[in-house]
């Protein structure tokens, strides 16, 4: 559709869709349910953006992700898209405005979460809005067996019954083939038009490496790829913490991502990386998702994930332009047996989950029969401190309670300041003629930022200090002199996770837990776990595997071999003249059996082989662990 390329060209520079998008937009446009399933990198957003700025109305975009929604909805407004987004860490006042301008005002996006789409306040409001497009991102979401499960994704088809006749696009990266049907099902598309990228990424080699020191692997290969941009991701905070600073203490420019991150820290990070300054960023799994840099030589897992699905997401985000990349999950012999016991941590006793629950309620001092919708910042060290509860066990206690629907638990841990002019033009040219010590403040608020009468906004503190050349302290005192006098309302930082209650706090007794969140649940889980443990320990192809997974079949003994994964290359090597093993093991020499296995990648007992035909030829000697080559005068 010729209006669609127009729009591409306008808004995103693009003179051409990618592969598949320009169908999928055309089918959105036409008015089709459509189902999306493109591999990471495949450029979703553009899929539902394009069409939302072609139809008529508001695009409404459900996301599981605050992060991603910040990104989208920050990209659009700098291409003079006006777009919002509701989140947990919202004020009623705040989500009140948004909705409002969402109906009234020229919004063309509105980003939310699906726990937001339940509450009376967005129904009440959504029956009357002039909605274009429906868009579902994260659409395994709505699936038990997708790999994030949310409950409230179930509840989205609702939606249909007030705007029947809107389309529905639901986009992910990956399914397999029972998620899929839940996604087709549960969202009760009509005739979906489906379009399917290919799961094989021909460019990418999967690797997986056993090695008893993951962290000097990882700085041997990076400090051997100096020029080369890289991922390193990290299951915890405390490891990107700790990676970072060992390869900052060897001059590696590396840059760390993690939720908790401020705004401004965030920015920095990922503004330095995308430009080349830092070559590697150290992170856990908040950092990828929408971040499309094509040139990534190389994605490294320090620890690896819990399943298949998060495993090619986040190896996915290497090599998006084409170009070879290399893939490597890391694991040592106990990192498999840490997994079990992880998982097992995940899922506490039911009572024990109930008991939390209520020691929380009254940490935050929710009466039982209050707390319908309120937000709470949560300080969890404090918590323990004051309950004694492991801060680990709370954790999976606030997860479970959150796929029970009894709670949203935002755990990103920061939010920016947010504020909004309550008065008029005239009322606020006379307060600040009245009040020179805020003058400059709101010359600065309303010059920055136009809307700033109809909606809240963020604003990063800092640099607000630093352009008015005071300090923050300062900056912080003035703001409060305009809440007092209600020219603003503000709602300022916080670093703190933020728990939302679905409904009033019950007595102890009546807290119910569905099989969905918990029996359920963590059965799926040990399945996937179990899948994830096959792919490490398997010396089947690793992309065949992968592909296997989510097509739900066996791998064939005469499978389409990727020829460039570990367990390709070791076939390959296997298959060598024994000349060639002999040779190949002279010319790593000096080194004990584990690193000439590790180096050369090849099982032990063919390796074992090589070394004992050297021996006895006595080309090599064996001493205090180590294998060298014997000299001549020996």
């Amino acid at each position: 559709m010729k209006k669609a390329k127009e729009i591409l060209k306008k808004y995103w520079g693009f003179d051409s869709f990618r592969p598949l998008q320009e169908d999928i937009v055309d089918s959105v446009i036409y008015g089709h349910d459509t189902a999306a399933i493109l591999p990471t990198g495949g450029g979703k957003s553009i899929c539902f953006q394009v069409p939302g700025m072609a139809l008529e109305g508001l695009t409404l975009v459900i996301s599981p992700l605050i992060g991603l929604m910040e990104d989208q909805v920050t990209t659009l407004r700098k291409k003079g898209i006006d777009a919002e987004m509701i989140t947990s860490s919202m004020t009623y006042r705040e989500i009140d405005i948004a909705l409002d301008n969402a109906r009234f005002g020229n919004m063309k996006f509105l980003y939310t979460s699906p726990e937001r789409i339940k509450t009376p306040l967005f129904i009440s409001r959504f029956k009357l809005m002039k909605i274009g497009l429906i868009a579902i991102d994260e659409a395994h979401c709505i699936s038990e067996w997708g790999h994030d499960f949310r409950p409230a994704y179930c509840e989205i088809a609702k939606l249909r019954e007030h705007h029947p006749h809107t389309p529905l696009i639901a986009l992910t990266a990956s399914a397999t083939q029972r998620v899929k049907k839940d996604i087709f099902e549960s969202l009760e598309l009509k005739h979906p038009n489906v379009f399917e990228g290919d799961l094989e990424r021909k460019n990418l080699s999967y690797n997986v490496e056993f090695t008893e020191n993951k962290l000097q692997t990882i700085i041997e290969l990076v400090q051997a790829k100096p020029n080369e941009t890289g991922i390193i991701y990290c299951r915890t905070r405390r490891s990107v913490k700790h990676i970072v600073t060992q390869l900052r203490a060897l001059n590696v420019p590396a840059g760390f991502y993690h939720g908790g991150l401020k705004i401004e820290d965030r920015k920095y990070m990922l503004d330095n990386w995308l430009n080349g300054s830092l070559k590697v960023m150290v992170a856990t799994n908040a950092f990828g998702m929408g971040i499309d840099k094509p040139d990534v030589r190389y994605v490294l897992h320090f620890e690896i994930p819990n399943n298949i699905e998060a495993f090619y997401q986040e190896a996915g985000r290497a090599g998006r332009d084409n170009q070879e990349a290399k893939t490597i999950a890391y694991y040592s012999s106990e990192d498999i047996d840490l997994m079990k016991n992880q998982f097992l941590m995940k899922y506490p006793p039911l009572d024990r989950v109930k008991t939390i629950f209520s020691a929380v309620c009254n940490f935050l001092q929710v009466a039982v029969g209050s707390g319908d919708q309120e937000s709470y910042d949560f300080d969890i060290q404090t918590f323990h401190k004051n309950f004694g509860v492991p801060i680990t066990e709370t954790y999976y206690a606030l997860k479970i309670l959150q796929l029970n629907e009894t709670i949203n638990f935002d755990e990103a841990g920061f939010h920016s300041t947010r504020l909004r002019i309550t008065v008029g033009n005239s009322t606020l040219y006379k307060f600040q003629v009245s009040h020179d010590k805020i003058m400059n403040l709101v010359a600065l608020l309303t010059r920055s930022y136009p809307g700033i009468f109809d909606r809240f906004i963020n604003i990063n503190e800092y640099e607000f200090a630093k352009r008015l050349k005071i300090s923050r302290k300062e900056l912080t005192k003035q703001l409060l002199f305009l809440e007092e006098y209600g020219v603003i309302d503000i709602n300022f930082q916080s670093n703190l996770p933020k728990i939302t209650l679905t409904g009033e706090r019950l007595p102890d007794s009546m807290l119910a837990i569905s099989p969905s969140a918990y029996l359920n649940r963590k059965a799926i889980e040990e399945e996937k776990l179990n899948s994830m443990i096959h792919f490490i320990t398997s010396n089947d192809c690793r992309s065949e595997l992968i592909i296997a997974y989510f097509n739900g079949n066996e791998i064939g003994p005469e499978g389409n071999k990727c020829g460039k994964c570990d367990n390709c290359i070791r076939l390959k090597q296997v298959n060598h003249k024994f000349e060639d093993l002999t040779e190949m093991i002279k010319a790593i020499l000096p080194g004990t059996l584990k690193k000439i296995m590790t180096d050369l990648n090849l099982p032990k007992e063919i390796i074992a082989k090589g070394l004992h035909h050297l021996i006895l030829e006595e080309e090599i000697i064996f001493k205090t662990d180590t294998y060298s080559i014997r000299k001549k005068n020996n």
